[in-house]
């Protein structure tokens, strides 16, 4: 299991913004992770005191970053990703600051090279599914 510490080494999120508590499993195609802070008062995504289901794609964001960090897509830790689209984003809820399990995210990575990644996600809580989608991701080049 990798822990929040290690998490934080893999991707470029600091402090409150590393979402992602712990890594449960992990492969060369898929990951998954699991995540208590959409119950933190203090979580930064939170808007008018509620966090939003449309930030979920941001838990699931983290987990295909650190995902990279695992399997050596990313060459040179941490490095930065841009989500280029996502689609289709099903949301299964209008907030997850109510959903009282942990967060489960996972995501297979259905296509990949150096500069570009297309992952697939969902996150659950409990058997409340939550959301679920396609994420393509940009990768910023590497120092030479």
């Amino acid at each position: 299991m990798i822990d929040h510490a290690a998490i934080a080494s893999l991707i470029p999120h600091a402090g409150s913004m590393c979402l992602l508590d712990r890594v449960l499993a992990w492969d060369a195609q898929s990951i998954r992770c699991v995540a208590s802070s959409h119950r933190n008062a203090d979580n930064p995504l939170r808007v008018d005191g509620r966090l939003g289901a449309a930030c979920s794609v941001e838990y699931a964001a983290q987990a295909m970053a650190v995902h990279g960090g695992l399997t050596g897509v990313i060459t040179e830790r941490p490095r930065l990703g841009y989500l280029a689209s996502v689609r289709p984003l099903k949301l299964y809820r209008h907030f997850l600051d109510d959903l009282e399990s942990d967060l489960s995210i996972e995501a297979a990575m259905l296509a990949g090279q150096q500069t570009l990644c297309l992952y697939g996600f969902c996150i659950s809580s409990g058997d409340i599914k939550v959301a679920e989608g396609r994420a393509t991701v940009l990768l910023a080049p590497g120092e030479e």
